[in-house]
């Protein structure tokens, strides 16, 4: 397809949301990607990257196999990604540890939403869609409820397995990879490699990314060309149970210390606004309703441009 740069500016503007949603845990960068209109295309394109590619640059040049892969769409978006991880990380850390109350509600707010927009894209509802669903809804909040594990000292085979099963959640719709991470014990570990430059941990997870990404994109790639409704739904169901892991007001059953020698919330459940003494409800309400208005004014933005 031809697209013009305003259309090449707007991608990178759906990268940059999607690499917000990543660097919060619990938010996936799959559940922006859904609403903004780009998923399929994304698993198409991603898809593409293939051996064929290669036999493509060889036959016919760079040309064809940049077409062939859609790597304008990709390199805008990875744009997007990487300015918005780098800018606005630090704002969000700010966010999460100050203000979680908040920030949270505007994401539970945008991901309720999300349910609803996706959910009316299933063409057709039986008993399997619904069964689908609900076993989706159940896998996803029985996940946002495990106990990290602990793994200080993993082996190279341990981190390439986990960077492959992180990156497949990141792509799905509401289980973020971060979280994956940290189910799996290798959150601390990557991130001590980032800090310390250990390029030997960085390579295995970033080869296990890589192989993740290229697996399981066809597998997702497949399910859409085949079985889309009940993939819509167990997809929906994923972002329905995931709701429970970005509930704002949250009580810390365990602590663990950071890289930096600061103590975080290791292990939390979810509890009731009223268990809080200062629960900002008023001002949580209003958040979650704007991140909620959000996705309502894309889907009319879409509907339009589509019209």
């Amino acid at each position: 397809m031809s697209r013009s740069i305003k259309d090449f500016v707007v991608i990178g503007l759906k990268g940059m949301a999607m690499g917000a949603a990543d660097v919060v845990p619990g938010v996936s960068g799959g559940t922006i990607a859904f609403i903004s209109g780009i998923y399929e295309e994304l698993l198409t394109s991603i898809s593409n990257v293939n051996l064929s590619l290669i036999k493509t640059l060889k036959k016919d040049g760079i040309k064809a196999a940049w077409q062939q892969a859609n790597a304008s769409f990709l390199l805008s978006l990875l744009i997007g990604v990487f300015i918005s991880v780098v800018s606005l990380a630090k704002v969000l850390k700010w966010l999460l540890e100050n203000e979680p109350i908040l920030l949270w509600s505007f994401f539970f707010g945008l991901i309720l939403a999300s349910v609803i927009y996706i959910g009316k894209q299933i063409a057709k509802w039986n008993a399997i869609t619904f069964i689908v669903l609900i076993l989706g809804a159940g896998l996803a909040y029985y996940i946002t409820t495990l106990n990290p594990m602990v793994n200080e000292n993993s082996s190279t085979l341990f981190l390439f397995l986990a960077g492959s099963i992180a990156i497949c959640a990141m792509i799905l719709p509401g289980i973020s990879g971060a979280f994956i991470l940290v189910l799996l014990g290798a959150y601390k570990p990557v991130l001590a490699a980032v800090n310390d430059r250990n390029f030997t941990i960085i390579a295995a997870v970033g080869a296990g990314a890589i192989v993740g990404l290229l697996t399981f994109s066809r597998i997702l790639k497949w399910l859409f060309a085949n079985f889309k409704n009940y993939t819509l739904a167990v997809l929906t169901g994923f972002i329905i149970g995931s709701l429970n892991k970005i509930w704002p007001w949250k009580e810390t059953l365990t602590w663990r210390t950071n890289s930096h020698g600061e103590k975080v919330p290791f292990n939390q459940q979810s509890v009731s606004p009223f268990a809080f003494e200062d629960n900002q409800l008023m001002y949580a309400i209003v958040l979650a309703v704007i991140g909620f208005s959000l996705i309502l004014l894309l889907e009319k933005l879409a509907v339009k441009k589509d019209a």
